[in-house]
């Protein structure tokens, strides 16, 4: 069944990619469930383990990733169902309604809070134990570990944000996530970049940022959600485009540099 979760790649620097939204498998009898909207899984991060291959390549990161869609667990949501943006549009644990607004449940089909505590047990809480396992095993291997959250997300969506997302959004915690001195750092390579960028605006880090960010036991985490502009089109079919996103991932690499030489 773990297999059916996520994947994972160990590696043996100090950086660890977390890819919890870019899963597309649903689990059996899911489908028919669904209306249209949830179907399509609009809300997908689509392509970023594509994306971010090359760190394991370039970089020897640990890279994890959910095979299940958001819609049948969210993994950057708290498990106490608490929201993590008060007074703000949101989705919860297991999401009932797109990013629009619009049902992923036909009516009547929507989980029972005892499903939502199965899923959460069956599919949440084995991920993170597996996240957690590897934080634990980098930050032995080097004293300290480096946890990028990897997310990307629609640039216009009146529900959530006003306007146009800019293309990085850097999230910290409001700068509590990650030593303030490597904020700064990768906030001056994305102002460099020449593309709009943000730092703790709209998105300042998910569940999995602000529960392993713990800069005084040198486990250093920062989310970073990309519009997806940035390196693929963002409407039907989501097609990946190979030259932004090679644009990207110069950007990208820069952050891994300076993450991975911060160890040094």
């Amino acid at each position: 069944m773990i297999g059916d979760l996520y994947d994972l790649r160990r590696g043996n620097s100090a950086l660890i990619l977390s890819i919890p939204h870019a899963g597309r498998d649903l689990t059996p009898g899911l489908e028919a469930r669904l209306t249209p909207q949830g179907r399509a899984l609009v809300d997908t991060d689509w392509w970023l383990e594509r994306l971010y291959r090359f760190a394991a390549d370039a970089f020897d990161a640990t890279v994890i990733r959910a095979s299940l869609s958001r819609y049948v667990i969210d993994l950057n949501r708290d498990p106490s169902g608490s929201t993590l943006y008060p007074g703000q549009a949101t989705t919860d644990l297991v999401p009932t309604t797109t990013f629009d607004g619009e049902p992923i449940y036909r009516a009547g089909q929507a989980p029972s809070p005892e499903e939502v505590a199965e899923r959460r047990r069956d599919s949440f809480v084995p991920y993170h134990a597996a996240l957690a396992a590897e934080i634990a095993r980098v930050k032995a291997m080097h004293g300290k570990a480096f946890l990028y959250d990897c997310h990307s997300i629609r640039s216009i969506i009146p529900r959530l944000f006003e306007g146009t997302l800019p293309v990085f959004n850097l999230g910290t915690n409001s700068g509590s996530s990650c030593d303030p001195r490597l904020e700064r750092r990768i906030a001056a390579i994305l102002a460099s970049s020449g593309r709009t960028h943000v730092v703790n605006g709209r998105f300042k880090g998910g569940w999995i940022t602000r529960h392993y960010g713990r800069p005084v036991d040198n486990v250093h985490a920062v989310q970073m959600e990309l519009a997806c502009r940035a390196y693929m089109q963002e409407e039907p079919p989501f097609a990946y485009d190979e030259d932004k996103a090679a644009s990207a991932q110069s950007v990208l690499r820069r952050i891994f540099e300076d993450m991975i030489d911060w160890t040094r």
